[in-house]
């Protein structure tokens, strides 16, 4: 069977990239601290070894859109495609070509509708930088090959933040269960406050350093049942609203595991985002 190599969860800020790759004299100020704290993180991923990426995010209006949006997508194609042209015009990303597995594609959309959950596939998909910010920052040389996930945090009505957690359980139990030997790496992309577009857009720090706090606890802590007794679709307009990327981060607890606390933490505060990273070791890979 497949082995869970690590569980990474992380932002997903696309001027990371710009602010990595700049000449030094046209570096924001605060680049040093973010490139330090990227590389390492990304030896979190280097140890684990992987074979394979699952990459968990959700698609910022590009490809999926009001008139079909599905709550849940699992990729299955050989290759895809990214980045988008206003992610290109406005973070500088660059294009990109990723590889698909279509085998472990297919294997998580059969025991994921198994399992009761009606997952939607493309045989088509674009990706954008919720999938393509952790290759930039984790695996930069793009080498391996992926099974992109995506959800529905931007789009009401949203699925529960339950219904998050469920998914990252089941996708555990998937991967768990694929007839393979590769080991597994499932990284998953998702926003603590997070405002966009609104007033509280470019403060310096993200909009509520109060909820931030409580989430990384949470997360570090494995406190699902504490998240979920404050996280609810209505209260997580309060602290910024984009803040439903939450749910994302939620997902990847119910991957790492009920009790399981992070084996790796650490945080950036830059002006109008609260930057995060974590990573977990399942003991059959340690």
């Amino acid at each position: 069977m497949a082995t869970i190599a690590a569980v990474i969860a992380s932002t997903h800020h696309p001027f990371y990239y710009r602010a990595s790759t700049a000449p030094a004299p046209e570096r924001p100020p605060f680049a040093q601290e973010w490139v330090g704290k990227v590389e390492a993180f990304r030896q979190t991923l280097t140890r684990a070894r992987p074979d394979v990426l699952v990459l968990v995010g959700s698609d910022h209006f590009h490809q999926l859109w009001l008139d079909s949006m599905p709550q849940f997508l699992v990729g299955s194609a050989p290759f895809y495609d990214a980045n988008w042209y206003n992610e290109e015009r406005e973070f500088g990303l660059p294009r990109m070509l990723l590889t698909g597995h279509l085998g472990l594609s297919r294997h998580l959309l059969r025991g994921g509708l198994d399992a009761g959950f009606d997952l939607a596939f493309s045989n088509e998909l674009r990706l954008d930088h919720s999938v393509t910010c952790p290759i930039i920052t984790l695996r930069p040389q793009n080498d391996l090959p992926v099974v992109p996930v995506y959800t529905n945090i931007f789009a009401p009505p949203l699925p529960q933040p339950a219904r998050f957690v469920e998914l990252g359980r089941t996708l555990r139990r998937l991967v768990e269960s694929w007839e393979s030997d590769l080991r597994v790496a499932i990284i998953g992309t998702g926003h603590l406050s997070l405002e966009l577009g609104g007033p509280r857009q470019f403060g310096p720090h993200g909009p509520d350093p109060e909820f931030d706090a409580k989430a990384v606890q949470w997360i570090a802590t494995a406190d699902v049942e504490g998240a979920l007794a404050e996280v609810t679709l209505e209260s997580l307009w309060a602290p910024g609203n984009a803040t439903h990327g939450f749910m994302d981060f939620l997902l990847m607890m119910g991957v790492a595991g009920d009790g399981v606390k992070a084996d790796y933490v650490d945080t950036l505060d830059l002006f109008h985002t609260m930057e995060a990273y974590f990573t977990w070791y399942p003991e059959a890979a340690r």
